[in-house]
């Protein structure tokens, strides 16, 4: 069974940084994409930024140059390296990937169970 999972949630001071990982386990094949959302309380979910195949990478506009998504494909891990935090980015943030699990001819969509990020001083 596949499941994903993250670390690295925390608080920070604004202007801090913090790094979170998620990684995949389980039976895969193959990954053609992996990703981080959050939901900030009383919003709905949004997409922070993607990854596919470990080479093309997308930003939600609010988060460009300040955030990083990066990935180690040998390890199914996909990284997020948050810079300049502002209190706006406090949320509960959420792994995402778009993978094909061993014996299926199909890709799904698998969720971690999210961590929480507090900027706040």
């Amino acid at each position: 069974q596949v499941q994903l999972v993250e670390s690295g949630g925390g608080l920070v001071q604004p202007g801090g940084s913090l790094r979170l990982s998620c990684a995949a386990s389980g039976s895969i094949f193959s990954i053609n994409a992996m990703g981080w959302y959050r939901q900030a309380p009383g919003k709905q979910r949004e997409l922070v930024a993607t990854t596919f195949s470990g080479m093309t990478t997308n930003y939600a506009d609010s988060v460009k140059g300040r955030f990083t998504i990066s990935s180690d494909n040998a390890k199914n891990t996909v990284y997020l390296q948050m810079n300049s935090l502002k209190p706006e980015d406090t949320a509960v943030y959420y792994c995402n990937a778009d993978l094909r699990p061993q014996g299926s001819g199909y890709f799904r969509n698998y969720w971690g169970q999210g961590t929480q990020v507090t900027v706040s001083s």
